[in-house]
């Protein structure tokens, strides 16, 4: 099982915790990094202490929940060794993981329905990386972490 970091802004909140249980569900080992009520937070403060989690190789992998995903993923992958995935279907989330290696989910609770979310995390998961032809372009995105 891993460890996963999961944080959430105020628009991610309930999903973030519904997420949480999920995880919890399947036996994985959750560090919950807020927020933890609907009042208004910055979404960039969650992203940066999910990714640097991740990063640190403190966490496995990171679950980040906002409004639509993007903020959060934008700010995920200002944090070097950090692939952040917006993920709306379980499609999404397998193809991030088969052909991107991403390491960190982010969903968007005001855009996709809870169901749905829960069953893209758990294919997240549990879809590994193919490397391969993909391995390439994988270590292309690693190397633009030297250019910030």
């Amino acid at each position: 099982m891993m460890r996963v970091a999961i944080g959430a802004d105020h628009a991610g909140f309930k999903a973030k915790e519904a997420l949480k249980g999920a995880l919890q569900k399947l036996g994985h080992s959750v560090i919950d990094l807020g927020t933890n009520s609907e009042e208004s937070t910055d979404y960039p403060d969650y992203a940066r202490k999910v990714a640097e989690l991740v990063s640190r190789r403190e966490a496995d992998r990171g679950v980040l929940v906002c409004g639509t995903g993007i903020g959060m993923s934008m700010a995920a992958n200002k944090v070097a060794g950090v692939r952040a995935a917006v993920v709306t279907s379980e499609e999404t989330a397998r193809m991030s993981r088969a052909h991107n290696d991403a390491n960190v989910f982010c969903a968007g609770a005001r855009v996709t329905d809870p169901a749905t979310l829960e069953r893209a995390l758990k294919a997240w998961l549990e879809t590994p990386f193919e490397g391969g032809r993909h391995e390439r372009r994988v270590k292309k995105i690693n190397e633009l972490d030297r250019t910030k």
